[in-house]
């Protein structure tokens, strides 16, 4: 899963051009988030639209129109590592093609839910993300749909 996880993440990078001056100007960018325990991992809160990958907690951290979202890195079909489409402002799973929107909502494809957003919270000017607790859309819509932080502009 990890080597898999691995490519996927460097095939993304390529695919926004990671090779070019601008690769840390796009919105897909590898971070590392800070453990403290059982207090979740935390993030400096992104200042511009787009996606942050942590591969080591197996989150996508997103900014999006003024909302944070945390999801599991994989896609909910089969487990696959996510990438982020700089392009269509949407993430795909390079197996089977799903596609979901920056905010998780499935779009197509052979999936059946939208990604799996992990419980965020804000403190101060970090995101804590509880890689605990996983909420599917299917299952548990109302957490689902709260599982996000709204940002000031």
């Amino acid at each position: 899963f990890l080597r898999t996880t691995m490519f996927a993440v460097a095939s993304a990078l390529v695919a926004v051009g990671a090779n070019s001056a601008t690769a840390f100007a796009a919105p897909l960018e590898l971070v590392a988030g800070r453990r403290r325990g059982s207090q979740g991992v935390r993030y400096p809160i992104p200042t511009a639209d787009g996606a942050q990958i942590d591969k080591d907690n197996q989150v996508i951290l997103v900014r999006w129109q003024n909302t944070a979202y945390a999801f599991n890195l994989s896609c909910p079909h089969q487990n696959t590592a996510l990438r982020w489409d700089d392009a269509d402002h949407r993430f795909q799973c390079p197996k089977h093609h799903s596609k979901y929107r920056p905010d998780g909502e499935f779009i197509e494809g052979r999936a059946t839910r939208g990604m799996d957003r992990l419980a965020i919270q804000r403190q101060g000017n970090d995101l804590v993300v509880d890689v605990d607790k996983m909420f599917k859309e299917d299952e548990e819509r109302a957490a689902w749909n709260a599982a996000c932080v709204v940002l000031s502009t």
